[in-house]
């Protein structure tokens, strides 16, 4: 358990720097792999203006291209807070064997990063979500799914 801790602190200490140093929101992660850190990630939305940069996400960038991988086998994922939806499937995309979190999404929450609107959109049917969604050629778009289920050049994932 002193392992894990040790690189929870690291998490922590990056959301830590990242709030301290104004390059984004309160979130640190770090991955581990045989005992050792091979990525880091700070939230970096608004210095980056890309939303989709949080630090689980950077993170996985991050492992990912130092590994040469899409798939972060035998990976453990430490993050200063329970993951958000889009975190949450990245993650599971990435495959880590394990998730350790430190603050929870109630706690992120209480400052303003609430992610109850969007866990709860998830829930409903297209036709109900806030956001308009219209599906649109769905049968030129089938082409390439076509395409992939015949190509013997495909990395399947």
């Amino acid at each position: 358990m002193e392992e894990h801790k040790k690189f929870m602190r690291e998490a922590i200490r990056l959301s830590i720097e990242n709030v301290t140093s104004g390059k984004g929101g309160p979130f640190g992660a770090v991955i581990v792999k045989n005992g050792e850190i091979i990525a880091r990630g700070a939230n970096e939305v608004t210095s980056s203006n890309d939303p989709t940069a949080h630090a689980e996400v950077v993170a996985i960038r991050n492992a990912c291209k130092k590994l040469g991988t899409f798939q972060l086998d035998d990976c453990i994922i430490y993050t200063s807070c329970e993951p958000c939806p889009m975190c949450l499937g990245a993650i599971y995309w990435a495959r880590p064997a394990q998730i350790y979190y430190a603050n929870t999404k109630k706690d992120a929450a209480q400052i303003n990063f609430d992610d109850d609107f969007i866990y709860s959109e998830i829930d409903l049917s297209i036709d109900q979500r806030k956001l308009p969604t219209t599906q649109l050629l769905r049968d030129e778009a089938q082409v390439a799914f076509m395409e992939w289920m015949d190509s013997e050049m495909k990395k399947e994932y």
